[in-house]
């Protein structure tokens, strides 16, 4: 079966993108600096292995409409080669990529049926932070995987906001270090979201 996973870096500050995110700044300005460990993967072994399982075992993703706006242009293709389902108030008609389908659904539950049959025994990954926020506060998160990069960003959109009173304990799994990021990886407990 498959597990939904929050996949997300993030800086020291709490911020998954830097500000004023744009087509032009996709990652808002300065957000770059959080994904130099996917591009410096020449380098360290350990973030070119993480990079190559996050791409082999995922099996659906679902991102919101921003997250697709800003990343189409980027991707010229879906973000990995696998379906992916828009989480949006304002949805376009089906389109199809060479790697896999947008299709644009606007409802939390929904969007995590279709994603959990689509990947079959393969990985969900969620982008985007309002996504990940609605999925963490509907109790439909599995494994939470940060990294966690050494920098402050001092602004942006911060990943853990907009969770309501959503308490949710988590057991950890792992930590790796790389000389880019520290890799971060918690099972979210079953039950655990919710009221305190």
């Amino acid at each position: 079966m498959a597990r939904v996973l929050l996949d997300v870096t993030m800086s020291l500050d709490g911020f998954m993108a830097g500000p004023r995110v744009s087509a032009a700044h996709p990652m808002g300005e300065g957000g770059l600096r959080l994904h130099e460990w996917i591009f410096n993967t020449a380098t360290s072994e350990v973030d070119a292995e993480i990079a190559r399982e996050m791409q082999a075992t995922t099996g659906a993703v679902v991102l919101g409409r921003r997250t697709f706006d800003v990343g189409i242009g980027v991707w010229n293709d879906t973000p990995f080669p696998a379906p992916c389902f828009v989480l949006t108030h304002d949805p376009l008609a089906e389109r199809v990529e060479k790697g896999g389908t947008f299709t644009f659904v606007t409802d939390v539950h929904d969007a995590h049926a279709r994603a959990t049959a689509a990947a079959g025994e393969r990985d969900v990954r969620l982008m985007g932070a309002e996504v990940a926020q609605q999925f963490l506060a509907a109790g439909l998160v599995d494994e939470i995987r940060v990294q966690l990069a050494p920098v402050l960003l001092g602004a942006g959109r911060r990943l853990f906001d907009n969770l309501g009173d959503a308490h949710i304990e988590l057991d950890r799994l792992g930590t790796v270090e790389s000389p880019y990021v520290t890799h971060l990886r918690f099972r979210v407990r079953r039950g655990g979201a919710g009221r305190p």
